[in-house]
């Protein structure tokens, strides 16, 4: 079975101060990145580490999984 990176995913971007916005529709959420200036979509179960290191990306954190 697949890893749910969700919960890492979650910490890793509180810690860099971006915050939640809102749950969609969908199994997905919207977040916001102070660093960047951007919204960007986190998907709840996030099973794939190349999705993760893709949101961690437009957050605008050099940090993978």
């Amino acid at each position: 079975m697949a890893e749910n990176y969700y919960r890492k995913l979650k910490r890793l971007l509180l810690d860099a101060g971006c915050t939640f916005v809102r749950r969609n529709a969908s199994s997905h959420e919207t977040w916001f990145s102070p660093t960047t200036g951007k919204h960007f979509t986190v998907p709840d179960p996030c099973k794939r580490r190349h999705t993760a290191n893709g949101i961690l990306k437009d957050a605008g954190i050099k940090h993978k999984l």
